[in-house]
């Protein structure tokens, strides 16, 4: 390629991109790319490590989490042109395995197929002004505490999945031994990564995940000589289709337990679009690209590109897909357009080519990665007033009831029917939006079948 070649090139970066308008360039997009996915790459580990609890097939997750995050990615940065990248859902992964298939029975076939219906539902409100109504009349303490109830769970799988959180017949559940070399390098990354955090070192969580990975092919995890960590046979390999859980969607199942399915659907829809506004709003604001009257530019092409990729996850075989966070480390290190998110996707492509790495990354790996996100999804309590008993008791209700009883659902629904007796014993008839009153008799309508079935 001659010089000529090049600048042809970045001219017509220019122009797609709007790099100079925005005050960037190719190379800075490209940084921001690169630390864009360095912070998030971490999910090609983790999604599939949750979602395999569901018995879907480690490999074909792996892949099929690469697929999605380069599907949302490239359609976020060609359609909408922001740094905003795309991947499988955390929190969403964690209901889908533990609380619809481990816990209600549901088949994962059947699961994905009620994750496909969300997208298309956000879509739909992608392109129309409800989105606009469901934003106003949530409220904003139940979005608080579902997310918080989520990061709580998030945190509570992670641990028990390493072992570091055992049953006990007397307490039900308590700590692991110390004298556990693998419950010793699970409490070492517990620790260890949330400084790394803490200390802006780019890509902490896949630093830590691969640290401790490597570490474990040294600590045995049991007697006979089985490490926490085993070698795989190659470390490169051509990328496979993922046969299993590719169009694997039984929507049969969605139709068949419609009543069922509503909660979660719900839970879904109003996960992804609360999510991916709050993401959007956060990095849009932090680069800068807020209109004068504080809209969000291409507002509506990045919901719907939200939506297409959820729609799109589940065919190649994954949970919802959103907008990650994580973006503002691309913004912060200059990213100002879709070039960045361009570049997020080529580096999954990269990922696909080391799969076999992946699947051998162990719990005690990933588990202190989660008790990271899940504490960042607990953030958000700061804006509740827990001064106030109607703000208090619906929060900690959903927490509580999440984690004890090991059920989303159940937590959502008792933290629902709280706030509305009280803000009715209260006399605040405002905060009783239509929304509200829907979410009430889901659950209602969910506790009533369910209770049949059992």
């Amino acid at each position: 390629m001659t010089v000529s070649d090049v600048r042809a090139s970045s001219n017509w970066l220019d122009r797609r991109f709007k790099l100079s308008e925005r005050g960037s360039s190719v190379p800075q997009e490209v940084i921001a790319g690169i630390t864009t996915f360095a912070a998030m790459a971490y999910i090609v580990a983790v999604n599939p490590a949750i979602m395999s609890a569901a018995g879907m097939d480690r490999g074909d997750l792996v892949i099929a989490t690469a697929l999605a995050a380069i599907f949302g990615s490239l359609m976020m940065g060609l359609t909408a042109n922001l740094p905003l990248a795309l991947a499988p859902a955390m929190g969403s992964n964690i209901v889908f395995a533990y609380v619809m298939v481990k816990q209600m029975g549901i088949p994962w076939q059947g699961a994905l197929a009620m994750v496909a219906v969300s997208g298309v539902i956000f879509l739909a409100l992608s392109v129309s002004r409800l989105r606009e109504k469901v934003a106003k009349e949530m409220p904003e303490v139940l979005r608080v505490g579902i997310q918080a109830a989520v990061g709580t769970l998030i945190v509570f799988i992670g641990l028990r999945g390493a072992a570091f959180i055992v049953a006990n017949p007397n307490t039900y559940i308590s700590m692991g031994s110390l004298a556990s070399p693998p419950v010793l390098l699970t409490l070492v990354g517990i620790l260890v990564t949330p400084v790394l955090v803490a200390r802006g070192v780019p890509g902490a969580l896949v630093l830590s995940i691969a640290a401790i990975t490597v570490i474990g092919i040294f600590v045995p995890l049991k007697p006979d000589g089985t490490m926490v960590t085993t070698l795989p046979a190659t470390f490169f390999a051509l990328p496979k289709w993922p046969e299993s859980t590719f169009l694997a969607l039984d929507f049969s199942y969605l139709v068949s337990h419609f009543l069922v399915a509503l909660p979660l659907l719900f839970y879904f829809l109003c996960g992804e679009f609360f999510s991916n506004l709050a993401t959007l709003i956060g990095v849009t604001t932090t680069a800068n690209l807020r209109q004068p009257d504080g809209s969000i530019p291409s507002a509506t092409a990045a919901f719907s590109s939200d939506a297409v990729a959820t729609i799109v996850g589940p065919i190649l075989g994954t949970s919802v897909v959103t907008s990650f966070i994580e973006s503002v480390a691309g913004v912060q290190a200059g990213g100002r357009t879709g070039l960045t998110s361009v570049v997020v996707a080529i580096g999954f492509v990269l990922a696909l080519f080391i799969w076999p790495v992946f699947v051998i990354i162990p719990p005690q790996a990933t588990a202190p990665a989660l008790v990271v996100v899940g504490i960042f999804m607990l953030q958000g309590l700061a804006r509740v007033d827990m001064s106030d008993l109607a703000n208090a008791v619906p929060v900690v209700l959903m927490l509580l009831v999440t984690v004890l009883s090991n059920n989303l659902i159940n937590g959502m629904a008792i933290g629902t029917f709280a706030y509305i007796l009280l803000c009715l014993a209260l006399g605040r008839r405002s905060g009783l939006t239509t929304v509200v009153w829907g979410i009430g008799v889901i659950f209602v309508m969910y506790f009533v079948v369910t209770s049949r079935l059992m």
